[in-house]
């Protein structure tokens, strides 16, 4: 091991910026915080760059690549990321022609996803043209688990692909390794600059379990074994989690980012066990987090509340039901409401995800949506246009419009109905999946009842009439920043660039350490 430390040296972790979203500086990347930490644990060191909200951030990559020893850089990337993250490689790539670029994350699993299930119907499409862009572009790619796959893509001699997507392979995670990790590097972002709050009070994001094992149309990973699977933490694994962020950022707020915390159906204990580590403390916590709406019961809303729950989310999606239907929902608009009405009876407030661009999606079934947001009155909503990213049955089930160049169609098999989608290189154009209001929505999906344009004049008319109707503000927009970099200033700001230090404990501090609930 000490050969393969000298020879690699330092190794820089690249957050690109996420320049669709209303505020980038809200959750961490917590993915590739955790490759950090296993990495730190190895013995190496780690440089983060952290570049979201940094509007001029290849000025700030352009300082780095400049002033770094590091030979390897590492990249994770979502789709709407991948314009940001493929320029950062070129300009790396101009400025340290020595450099090894690492992509991984959840673009680059989902396009292998993508090009497997291509591969098992025998034939090379847009997905394998997707990852052979991605393959020119960095020396290796990383797709599902990287804890451990990270290490297999450290060498000079590593392959152009190293796969912990595939579940009979040692680098997938399972339960037993999934409680064997070390926690998120939080300590490689400066964690201050970050300014999530559950209602008012400063908080910090964490995930407690991986992978959601529905098959909804329109969501990303249905392909792939990472995302689809789910992979238990203990409780006890969780709340120590918990306790060294609480101990360690001096944080009384948690939102927890699991797909849907009631998968898991030891989610009532789980929430006992928090409740009772506040009450060891003499604490009061503030949680938010996700649920899947017909699996939501009074005893787990009464268990979420125990624990310190002000706030669930729920994709609830649609309020028309053959919307539901076709998106492969497995929820009906009753049990929605009835998700709502349980969550106000136990003091729960509700943030409905709601999205429309759906197969057989037309102005009525919109305006259902409209209805419901009316009729069941959520605490706050969103309304999204879909994308059809790689990794969703939306893009892999598609196939070429016989007609119409650049236009691919996908039909939900029990109904018929149709969503076509315009083809589109993810690695030039940010999509908008959550567009800034006011004019930032663009869509690149319509049906047979509905264009691109009237989806967007649609989707606004929801959002800006339901807020009125319901006096729910709009959510403002935060102005990115600017990295300054004068002559004479070395290094970049702590809030762009960290660096590990040695000896760092990985594991909770000792006020963790000593508590067993």
């Amino acid at each position: 091991m000490p050969n393969e430390l000298d020879s690699i040296g330092p190794i820089c972790l690249i957050i690109p910026p996420s320049v669709f979203l209303l505020d980038e500086r809200v959750f961490m990347t917590l993915g590739v915080l955790r490759v950090a930490a296993c990495l730190e644990e190895a013995g190496y060191t780690v440089e983060m760059l952290d570049l979201s909200g940094i509007e001029n951030y290849l000025a700030a990559v352009e300082a780095q690549a400049l002033a770094t020893s590091a030979r390897t850089f590492g990249f994770t990337a979502t789709t709407p990321q991948m314009p940001a993250a493929l320029q950062i490689a070129q300009r790396l790539r101009a400025l340290r022609p020595d450099a090894r670029l690492i992509l991984g994350g959840p673009h680059v699993t989902l396009v292998n996803a993508a090009v497997k299930r291509e591969r098992a119907r025998q034939f090379s499409g847009r997905a394998q043209a997707a990852f052979d862009r991605l393959q020119s572009a960095y020396d290796v790619l990383v797709a599902g688990d990287g804890e451990a796959a990270v290490f297999q893509a450290l060498p000079r001699h590593a392959p152009k692909l190293v796969d912990g997507d595939d579940p009979s392979s040692p680098l997938f995670l399972n339960n037993q390794k999934l409680n064997a990790l070390p926690f998120p590097a939080r300590h490689l972002v400066d964690a201050s600059s970050y300014h999530y709050t559950i209602d008012g009070v400063p908080a910090l994001s964490l995930i407690a379990q991986l992978g959601c094992p529905f098959e909804c149309g329109f969501c990303g990973g249905r392909e792939s074994p990472m995302l689809r699977r789910v992979r238990m933490r203990t409780a006890q694994n969780v709340i120590d989690e918990m306790l060294t962020m609480h101990f360690d950022h001096k944080i009384n707020g948690f939102m927890l980012y699991d797909d849907e915390l009631n998968v898991n159906p030891g989610m009532v204990e789980l929430m006992n066990a928090i409740a009772d580590a506040q009450s060891h403390l003499g604490v009061q916590w503030h949680l938010r987090g996700f649920v899947k709406a017909q699996l939501f019961t009074d005893a787990q809303a009464e268990a979420m509340v125990r624990a310190g729950f002000r706030w669930i989310l729920t994709g609830f999606e649609s309020g028309d039901p053959r919307i539901l239907r076709n998106i492969n929902k497995r929820s009906t608009r009753d049990e929605n409401t009835r998700c709502v009405e349980i969550a106000r009876r136990h003091g729960l407030k509700v943030k409905a995800l709601m999205s429309i661009g759906h197969p057989g999606e037309t102005e009525e079934s919109v305006r259902e949506t409209h209805r419901w947001l009316l009729e069941a009155q959520p605490d706050d909503f969103d309304v999204s246009i879909i994308t059809t990213y790689p990794g969703t049955p939306y893009y892999d089930r598609a196939t070429p419009h016989p007609e119409r160049s650049g236009v691919w169609v996908y039909s939900y098999p029990a109904t018929g109905d149709r969503l076509y989608s315009y083809e589109v290189d993810y690695t030039e154009v940010a999509d908008y999946y959550k567009g800034k209001p006011g004019g930032g929505y663009k869509s690149y999906v319509f049906t047979d009842g509905l264009t691109a344009d009237q989806l967007v004049t649609l989707r606004d008319f929801v959002e800006r009439d339901v807020r009125q109707k319901c006096r729910i503000p709009f959510n403002p927009a935060k102005p990115p920043q600017r990295f300054e970099h004068t002559m004479g200033q070395f290094g970049l700001p702590e809030h762009i660039l960290r660096v590990s230090t040695a000896n760092r404990s990985f594991r909770e501090p000792a006020e963790v350490r000593s508590y067993a609930p």
